[in-house]
């Protein structure tokens, strides 16, 4: 029977890079979330850096979900984080134990223990993931329970710090939220204050928090699948049983808007040249923005209307995997480079990340929202490229009149659409769904179904009908997509260059 992964078999495991000394390691680091973004990538860089000798902190973790905390307590908060994937056209696979956090508290049960967390003078820094949902205003008074709301979570600790040292200067956080909001850092500290407000606190502790806290925005990426399916047969590779196990990819960025002084208190982001401390993020948001989300969005309609189901099949594929290459380095790079300097680099690595065979990334689930996501994403390369180089780009022209395709629908029930993949249904999760279902049945031709949608200001941020060919390309595209069928009009000669 295989040992469970603890401290007590972990130290004596020579090899296991995690030394006892770690253990003593004072707390510095609030985390609002257990769920495996942060462990796979906050947890996985703090631990990086404690094994470097740079950080030298750990990390008290607030469970804010209901359940216990049993399976971290019977681990002593060990996990395993098992690296997988392509990296620099690579195959990566390493197994790296996780001593970076300290406890684990349950916010409902334990809430004076997280509340004592913040009497610590070396805990400096508050984390949080707690989904999009979570950075929300809700008007609830603070009392001595767990408030429900992450910020009001937020402001009791707060309160507290404050309260504990008096309201001195210096006593404040670097408050980094990971939720995968614009300006998340701005939005967290503008609904922490108007709580305050709503709670009538005192003047001087809002002022404290406006001049003694800074508030963060940031950027993550990095796929965490989570725990792999084949966790007993790890388990026996690795020689210990792991209840906390996840997986991730290689690739991995944070990315801080922050001064001297957030890298000062964040001192473990020396550990990793991929978490970045810049005074503004702009750049990587962009860059992940236009090219990863991008490029998704305008390679997927065409890809699974061909009969492919995930990104890594598209990266198997001979032509698909030359619509991504050319998609992502000749049409959406060269419209971001100059403004964004990692570009070259990033597009490069989502190249690798595409082509992970240990990540199952479904086409169809990336097709929801399909046509805002073309608008926000793509739209603006659009008109950049054609801006820069007075012609379009031909293969995002493709993508777009595959989109069309796809959001043909084949039947409606109770105001949801369905499309058809061959004989195989499919469920069109589009919001402009019954719009694009109007132009089909209205219009029995191609180009005029093309150039109303083009026009159509209430799907684009600018009218498309005024980029010169554009619906002409368009619609030569989807003419020849309805002639000839997806796969096969994808491998004419005139496709194929």
């Amino acid at each position: 029977m295989l040992q469970i992964l603890n401290k007590e078999f972990i130290l004596n495991q020579p090899d296991s890079g995690v030394d006892e000394k770690i253990f003593r390691f004072p707390e510095k680091i609030l985390q609002f979330g257990t769920g495996v973004l942060l462990r796979g990538l906050v947890d996985y860089l703090v631990d990086k850096a404690n094994k470097q000798g740079v950080f030298e902190g750990r990390i008290v973790v607030v469970k804010s979900t209901d359940g216990d905390t049993a399976e971290f307590t019977a681990q002593d908060n060990l996990y395993t984080t098992h690296i997988t994937g392509i990296t620099q056209g690579e195959l990566m696979d390493q197994v790296v134990i996780n001593a970076s956090v300290s406890r684990v508290l349950q916010s409902n049960a334990e809430w004076r223990e997280v509340l004592r967390a913040v009497h610590q003078p070396a805990l400096q820094t508050i984390i949080s993931n707690t989904t999009e949902v979570g950075i929300q205003y809700v008007a609830e008074k603070i009392g001595e329970t767990a408030p429900a709301s992450f910020p009001g979570k937020l402001l009791a600790v707060l309160k507290e710090r404050y309260d504990f040292f008096g309201g001195r200067a210096s006593t404040g956080f670097v408050i980094v939220p990971t939720e995968l909001v614009v300006d998340n850092g701005r939005l967290l500290k503008e609904i922490v204050l108007k709580l305050a407000v709503y709670n009538d606190m005192p003047a001087a502790f809002m002022q404290w928090i406006e001049n003694d806290n800074q508030f963060c925005n940031s950027l993550v990426d990095r796929i965490v699948p989570g725990k792999p399916r084949n966790l007993t047969e790890l388990e026996q590779q690795a020689g210990y049983t792991d209840k906390l196990w996840i997986d991730v990819e290689p690739f991995l960025l944070w990315a801080i808007e922050g001064d001297a002084h957030t890298r000062a208190v964040l001192s473990f982001y020396a550990a990793d040249d991929r978490m970045l401390i810049a005074p503004s993020i702009t750049p990587f948001r962009e860059q992940k923005l236009r090219i990863l989300n991008g490029s998704h969005t305008a390679a997927v309609p065409l890809a699974f209307l061909s009969g492919l189901n995930t990104v890594y099949e598209c990266m198997q594929d001979d032509y698909m995997r030359h619509f991504f290459r050319e998609v992502i380095l000749h049409e959406i790079l060269p419209t971001i480079a100059a403004s964004c300097p990692q570009a070259a680099s990033f597009a490069q690595d989502v190249l690798d990340r595409f082509a992970n065979p240990f990540i199952a990334h479904k086409l169809i689930s990336i097709t929801f929202q399909e046509s805002s996501k073309m608008n926000a994403r793509n739209v603006r390369t659009l008109t950049r490229y054609f801006e820069r180089f007075k012609t379009l780009p031909e293969y995002m022209c493709l993508g777009f009149a595959a989109m069309l395709l796809f959001l043909r629908p084949a039947r409606e029930e109770n105001g949801k659409y369905f499309g058809l993949r061959g004989t195989e249904e499919y469920a069109i999760t589009d919001d402009n769904a019954a719009i694009f279902a109007g132009y089909w049945e209205q219009f029995t031709t191609a180009a005029k179904l093309v150039k109303q949608v083009c026009a159509d200001e209430r799907l684009w941020e600018s009218d498309l009908a005024t980029i010169p060919g554009f619906a002409a390309a368009v619609t030569a595209h989807l003419e020849g997509l309805l002639q000839h069928g997806v796969q096969q009009y994808v491998h004419l000669p005139q496709q194929k260059n």
